[in-house]
């Protein structure tokens, strides 16, 4: 019997190291593209509020069609779907690089694309969250999740670097970066078609027990009044969604914060940003480590207490080394928690069902411009300083609230994972 613990277990498991790989793959892929679609946008129109619409475009199919995937993963192989997104973001990124390329790139090329990423992630995200647990097991659950999570992060902070020093090597002063962009494109192409291909190998085709005479709406029905009517299901939903909503404002208004408050410039910004980066893979790698571990609930609740402790530390940062530390204690917080509370879900999750019930973190996800633009806006009324600390005060209370009435959660120790 292969042992359980360990930071990298779950790698021991040959068709979850298919999984990884190909995780790894789709992970850069999308964080290479951030910095190519983003920087090319930029030199073409001035304009920061056109790189909102784009990141728009990308995340509203994510909270709008996410339970369809869901329903999608519950009644078809999970393989043949993750296969075809990834096949189909790869058939996607040649054609943009072709556009590109050719110098006829127009801003709303970057607005279908980005509708059509976005629709892919949400049907297919659930699948690849899902078919996590009948590779691995209960046992290295948790490990198995927190290395995907350690993985999205890594890609996170290498992704963008790889992503902008190809830009720069082809890149010619006063000319518009298409070169060295449709090459980044290329590259996302093959990384997609990688994530595709080591999919093949995974000796699981995810198909789940359901009733068959259920339509795809009566499906996503059932997954939506199972999580009303289990009090549990229906706290992991929300301690999933509102840290998310509440928590992510402080990377999105970092610039703000550096550059108004501590008066930094660009390569203090790069050093906070590595810092968030470093806590967050620090923090998935130590859940990983812990593995399949009691009182997952209590370590929840105490997560997100931290993480909002650590972005108030944040805002009352008067140098940049006393920022840098309290960004990576809401890395480490952060980014655990959210693999911790996935963690949960899919073990309390019936299998007939993990795939709807996956699709609400997916869901959560989406809605994060819910909590981030109020936050921004509310920045530019009263200064991001103290915009942030309305951030941590909400995601503080909140938290407290969900522990008050959610008593379920606090209790949950993560060990049921019916079959």
């Amino acid at each position: 019997m292969q042992r359980s613990d360990g930071m990298f277990a779950s790698l021991a498991v040959r068709d979850f190291r298919y999984l990884w790989i190909g995780s790894l793959c789709s992970s850069f892929a999308m964080n290479i593209q951030l910095v190519a679609r983003g920087y090319l946008i930029y030199e073409m129109t001035h304009s920061a509020g056109k790189l909102a619409w784009v990141t728009l475009a990308f995340m509203l199919p994510q909270a709008l069609l996410s339970v369809v995937g869901g329903a999608l993963a519950d009644r078809l192989p999970k393989k043949a779907l993750m296969i075809g997104a990834q096949s189909l973001n790869c058939a996607a990124a040649v054609l943009m690089a072709a556009i590109v390329f050719s110098g006829v790139v127009q801003f709303w090329h970057f607005i279908v694309l980005g509708i059509f990423n976005g629709i892919l992630l949400a049907l297919s995200m659930p699948s690849r969250q899902s078919i996590i647990p009948e590779v691995v097991g209960q046992a290295r659950l948790t490990n198995a999740i927190a290395l995907n999570a350690a993985t999205m992060n890594l890609s996170r902070i290498l992704g963008p670097a790889l992503s902008g020093g190809l830009i720069s090597l082809f890149h010619v002063e006063g000319e518009v970066p298409y070169i060295g962009v449709g090459i980044v494109y290329v590259i996302i192409a093959l990384l997609y078609a990688g994530a595709a291909w080591t999919v093949r190998f995974v000796r699981v085709d995810g198909r789940t027990q359901r009733d068959a005479t259920l339509g795809v709406w009566a499906d996503i029905g059932e997954g939506f009044r199972y999580v009303r009517d289990s009090r549990l299901m229906l706290g992991l939903v929300i301690m999933g969604t509102f840290p998310m909503m509440f928590g992510m404002p402080m990377q999105n208004l970092m610039p703000a914060f550096s550059r108004s408050v501590l008066h930094g410039g660009p390569a203090d910004l790069g050093l906070l940003m590595m810092s968030l980066g470093i806590g967050a893979i620090a923090g998935t790698l130590v859940l990983a480590r812990a593995g399949d571990f009691a009182r997952k609930g209590r370590a929840l609740f105490v997560g997100c207490i931290v993480w909002a402790a650590s972005i108030a530390l944040f805002t009352f940062a008067e140098s940049l080394v006393t920022a840098a530390i309290a960004t990576a204690f809401a890395g480490i917080f952060g980014s655990s928690l959210m693999a911790l509370n996935r963690t949960m879900m899919q073990l309390e999750a019936p299998v007939e069902l993990r795939g709807r019930i996956m699709s609400f973190d997916q869901m959560a996800h989406g809605l994060m411009p819910v909590g981030i633009l109020p936050i921004g806006f509310l920045s530019d009324v009263i200064g991001v300083q103290h915009a942030l600390q309305v951030s941590a005060a909400l995601l503080f209370a909140l938290t407290g609230l969900a522990y008050w009435r959610l008593p379920e959660v606090w209790v949950f120790g993560g060990r049921s994972l019916r079959r």
